[in-house]
């Protein structure tokens, strides 16, 4: 495959020691792009190799502002792009001029889900485009019938809702065959010790603190069901790899969550309802309810939005429309 001419800049504020989500889209682009392109990952522009490059695609519209900023003031808007991350669309355009900013100076704007584009201002749609992100498929598992094992994967943060899960462990505490795991960093120290709290009250609750994301999607694999009650998403990942596994999902009814499911997903409760997903979990359990099967069909009806060559298209695609817009202005230093 040919390489062409132009180089590619993605700029992401978190990099591989973070291994979150923004993490995880920078590098996946990157080795879709490089059969074509030059691609080089930084955490903010410009750097001592800025000079070569020719197209940006930034993620997070506030913490890269001052590199989206930069580069607009070099080339203008044209081959500049910017993927909206969930706390860009549901918190910080609503009320952050830096990051209200960045959505007027990109020429193309990225969601990472089919409801993304609704949070945006009317003027902004013409230049929006939806891309799916993607992870490799795993084989679906034959699980015990003994028990039943939810998981969740989320840092212990404001933003993923973990008390949410916490109060429902409490409710299904004499429950003895539902079991909930949970992967996630302490990045909040109170929220690590109300986890403790809950290890120590509900003897069917772990929390597993972080890991490596290769055990992770391991135990994604083998749980019944995948619990996501965050508060905001602009897409999560791990709702893919979860279909992707044959794992079905029970997650807060969310833009970013139903913008992942659909419309129609039988697995979603209130935010912050724990009350809901223990009544959720419990039907999952029960086989005369039929609940566990049929979110199993609805995720893998899901999963084909989610397949790698869907995704590595659609992000040549973007680079494609960078590359085709107008030719750099050059660069005139400030006087």
């Amino acid at each position: 495959m040919r390489k062409l001419s132009e180089k590619i800049v993605i700029v992401t504020p978190a990099l591989a020691d973070a291994n979150n989500g923004n993490w995880q889209t920078a590098w996946r682009w990157q080795r879709f792009l490089a059969p074509l392109y030059p691609t080089r990952l930084v955490k903010t522009w410009p750097d001592a190799e800025a000079d070569s490059d020719t197209l940006m695609i930034a993620l997070h519209a506030r913490r890269s502002a001052e590199s989206i900023a930069a580069w607009h003031a070099r080339h203008g808007s044209e081959r500049l792009a910017l993927v909206l991350t969930g706390t860009d669309l549901y918190r910080d355009i609503q009320t952050d001029a830096a990051a209200q900013r960045s959505l007027a100076l990109a020429g193309q704007l990225v969601v990472l889900q089919g409801l993304g584009a609704r949070m945006l201002p009317a003027a902004y749609h013409a230049k929006t485009r939806t891309i799916y992100q993607s992870a490799t498929a795993r084989k679906a598992l034959t699980k015990s019938p003994q028990r039943l094992r939810a998981l969740m994967v989320g840092h212990l943060r404001e933003e993923k809702s973990p008390e949410t899960l916490f109060a429902a462990a409490r409710l299904l505490a004499g429950r003895k065959d539902i079991f909930i795991d949970h992967i996630g960093a302490p990045l909040d120290p109170a929220l690590a010790q109300a986890a403790q709290a809950t290890m120590a009250a509900c003897p069917n609750y772990r929390w597993l603190g972080g890991r490596p994301h290769e055990e992770t999607r391991r135990r994604i694999q083998r749980a019944h069901l995948l619990i996501h009650p965050s508060r905001m998403e602009g897409g999560a990942h791990v709702i893919i790899e979860a279909a992707l596994s044959g794992t079905p999902v029970l997650a807060s009814r969310i833009d970013g969550n139903v913008g992942m499911l659909g419309d129609d997903y039988a697995g979603y409760f209130d935010w912050n309802d724990a009350t809901g997903l223990a009544a959720l979990l419990g039907q999952c359990r029960d086989p005369q309810s039929g609940l566990l099967t049929r979110l199993a069909r609805q995720t893998a009806a899901r999963a084909t939005l989610f397949a790698p060559a869907t995704e590595s298209a659609a992000v040549r695609q973007l680079a494609l429309s960078l590359s085709a817009s107008m030719v750099l202005r050059p660069y005139r230093p400030e006087r």
